[in-house]
């Protein structure tokens, strides 16, 4: 005891509280400040799920529906614990709380391995944790939604589930034991039944001291294709997505904003402003400075309809469009990202076993660079927002990933405390990060402050949205390896170059974690990755410039994934090796990722002979894996070349490991969607950025793959037991490189730059 007390003493006061505090448990994510907003008549048993008196269920979600179909699959998890009726279950948002805090993508985020498992590493995934709990930031990201939520949803249900028996078995005055749950009725011994809707008043005082999970063998609705609760209000129109919001005496606007680089609102003389606001139905002409949130210098014209403001707002930008001026190029930026991968060392990520060492006491290494571009976001339905300001309070009805970030950044434009703002969360017409910003709140706000009392609705053009976007970085990486004479690696050494996305993204939300530092998410894919090297060196370099950037679907791994698979598909054709094989050889201590491996190349036929295309010109396969945000996906491409050198892809087979498969159904949807969008961008993306504006404007000219070009798509998905992990984001990364390394094999060229081009010579 005169140890221990003497130890104490020595932290001195604030260590001794903060070792006390990170010895307890984390605070509980049950029950929360804030009722959720749900059927006034409805009995919240907890934050998570309200239940009315006609036996409706509703599950209450924090985390963003942008068509990832994580709505129906966390009210999965609450239905096999509360053992509901399925058809009586409903979704609505979760209120602003810090109980739905995303803890897991903080704790993914920190930057260790996928498999560190340390003392040290535990303790400090414990403390963020902790840390996270307290901060409470609400985020759809990551694709963390699944893992985030996996205990609060179980424990949600368990809990008000304990809570109906406890309930019901007093109504009776019987023991506990002897009620059982079947569909959302309670059943006594002798036969007697209540029904949830009426004893969810009375089971609000018998909150349960401890609750019991149910064993993933009496699960009876995870794991099952279960259909989308909101594929009908989809298909009939029925859906709100931000867009679609309609109130009354609401006014509509619309934005012409300055270049990149620029520091003040598009020039347009008095004359034309006058002219702008003559217009039919136009009601102001307003100025916006921008703000810390990422929106630049504008001007804004607000109208009695959209199309009103629109004309308006086209006809200053036609006016500023001769004023503007900006040094800013997608050509210089990439030229000084190129020299800053030949001339500079970056900061390390990873490294271990002297890589770089014995790198350059190599007598046989393999030296190769790759390119990807910009990329912008290309949502279906642009930003908007939607914002009223009356009586020192404000409304704000909008679709974010980000629904605390959004609530701050109204606040801070109008000069309100938090509580002052109401925030109405809507569907997302997608996200894929780009709804992780909240300029085009900011926005809203700004112009709502200069017609209070009146509900202003700023929604962008899609020109706007494709020249006003945080984009993904463009990157260079430069990989190395040392191999010994039978081609095993004996060092690999990857350092690329790119601004950094996440650190971007914390200045402007004024997110502390990620604001200062390294940004791992920029190299992410290179150092986290699988493969078995006895020796690695994995770097990053981050660059500037007037280019804004941020998260996009799969943040670094979207790029460096294309860097490091077409890569390792350089070492086997080094080797003389089978690709595959090479890379089962390399995985021999990830049984795991090996299983995914396996699973695609014996789905796929992989060693078989491949029969020409329907237009007779030969096919190959191409294989990749990639494990983010805690899965692994492996993907085979079956890819012919035409005579006029367009890349066809006939066949795409993906294998997934992505923890317990809740919805087998949406991780195929999903993995489908990442391998479209995938192919989009290793296909066609590319944004060409001059005179600080993005020459590409609408979808004529910012290609997105057809639904003629899309290849039959097969997903297997191996079975497992272990906590859920992303399907949002990790289908994605693997498809370039396949791709990519499927038209080696065809034409003997390696493509190493985003977009895939074949030479017409290696074509034909």
């Amino acid at each position: 005891m005169k140890r221990r007390t003497f130890l104490l003493a020595g932290l001195g006061t604030g260590g001794a509280l903060f070792l006390g505090w990170a010895l307890l448990p984390p605070r509980q994510r049950l029950i929360g400040r804030t009722r959720p907003d749900t059927d006034r008549n409805a009995v919240a048993l907890n934050g998570w799920l309200t239940i009315a008196p006609d036996d409706t269920v509703t599950v209450v979600v924090p985390k963003a529906e942008m068509g990832q179909g994580v709505h129906t699959a966390l009210a999965m998890l609450m239905a096999e614990e509360l053992e509901c009726d399925w058809t009586r279950v409903r979704i609505e948002h979760s209120p602003i709380d810090k109980i739905y805090g995303n803890i897991s993508a903080l704790v993914e985020g920190l930057p260790f391995p996928p498999d560190a498992n340390g003392t040290l590493v535990r303790g400090v995934r414990w403390i963020m944790a902790k840390t996270a709990r307290e901060v409470g930031v609400m985020i759809t990201g990551g694709s963390s939604s699944m893992r985030d939520c996996w205990m609060p949803m179980r424990e949600a249900g368990a809990s008000a589930r304990a809570s109906l028996i406890a309930a019901a078995a007093a109504t009776w005055g019987v023991a506990i034991s002897t009620c059982r749950v079947e569909q959302g009725v309670v059943v006594g011994a002798d036969g007697r039944r209540l029904r949830f809707g009426e004893l969810a008043a009375r089971a609000v005082t018998h909150r349960p001291a401890a609750i019991t999970l149910k064993a993933a063998a009496t699960f009876t609705v995870i794991g099952k294709p279960m259909p989308r609760l909101d594929s009908a209000a989809k298909s009939n129109g029925t859906a709100t997505y931000g867009i679609d919001v309609s109130l009354p005496n609401m006014m509509y606007a619309a934005v012409v904003m300055s270049p990149f680089g620029a520091t003040t609102a598009p020039a347009v003389t008095d004359a034309q402003m006058q002219q702008s606001r003559a217009m039919s139905g136009v009601r102001a002409v307003i100025s916006l400075p921008g703000s810390k949130y990422g929106d630049p210098p504008a001007l804004a014209v607000v109208a009695e309809s959209w199309w009103q403001a629109r004309k308006a707002a086209n006809a200053l930008s036609t006016a500023a469009a001769t004023a503007s001026t900006s040094a800013v190029s997608t050509v210089t930026v990439m030229q000084d990202i190129r020299n800053t991968v030949r001339n500079d060392d970056g900061m390390p990520i990873r490294f271990y076993g002297g890589a770089k060492h014995l790198l350059d006491e190599s007598t046989r290494t393999v030296d190769a660079t790759y390119e990807a571009p910009f990329l912008p976001h290309a949502t279906m339905e642009p930003m908007n927002a939607t914002v009223r300001v009356s009586d020192e309070r404000a409304e704000l009805w909008t679709g974010t990933q980000v629904q605390g970030y959004a609530r701050a950044a109204v606040a801070h434009v109008l000069g309100l405390d938090e509580e002052q703002v109401t925030v109405h969360q809507h569907l997302l017409g997608g996200g894929f990060g780009r709804r992780l910003d909240v300029d085009y709140v900011a926005q809203a706000a700004a112009i709502a402050k200069a017609t209070p009392g009146l509900p202003v609705q700023l929604i962008w053009s899609r020109e706007d949205d494709l020249r006003h976007d945080f984009y993904r970085p463009a990157t260079v990486s430069r990989l190395r390896a040392a191999v010994d004479t039978d081609g095993h690696v004996t060092a690999f050494v990857a350092h690329s170059a790119g601004q950094a996305p996440f650190k971007a993204y914390g200045k402007r939300v004024g997110f502390l974690l990620t604001m200062y530092g390294p940004d791992r998410t920029a190299a992410q894919g290179t150092w986290d990755q699988p493969y078995a090297f006895p020796a690695l060196h994995a770097s990053h370099s981050e660059t500037q410039s007037a280019i804004p950037v941020g998260s996009w679907r799969s943040v670094g791994h979207s790029h460096q994934a294309f860097f490091v698979e077409s890569f390792i598909d350089e070492l086997a054709a080094v080797a003389k090796q089978d690709p595959a094989a090479y890379r089962a050889a390399l995985l021999q201590s990830h049984p795991r990722a090996l299983r995914v491996l396996q699973l695609a190349a014996e789905k796929s036929g992989w060693g078989t002979s491949l029969e020409p295309a329907a237009d007779g010109r030969p096919r190959a396969r191409g294989i990749a894996l990639h494990a983010a945000f805690g899965s692994i996906v492996a993907e085979v491409a079956e890819v012919s070349v035409a005579l006029d050198g367009r890349i066809r892809v006939h066949r795409v087979v993906a294998a997934v490991d992505c923890g317990l498969p809740v919805n087998p159904n949406i991780i195929r949807q999903q993995i489908e969607g990442g391998i479209i969008d995938g192919l989009s961008t290793a296909l066609y993306g590319g944004l060409a950025i001059s005179n600080g504006t993005p020459r590409q404007s609408n979808f004529h000219d910012y290609r997105l793959l057809r639904i003629d070009e899309c290849p039959m798509i097969e997903t297997h998905i191996v079975p497992s037991l272990d906590v859920p992990s992303g399907v949002g984001e990790p289908g994605l990364p693997p498809i370039a490189p396949a791709v990519a390394n499927a038209l080696f094999t065809l034409t003997g060229t390696r493509l190493r730059s985003l977009p895939l081009r074949m030479p017409s010579e290696a074509a034909s």
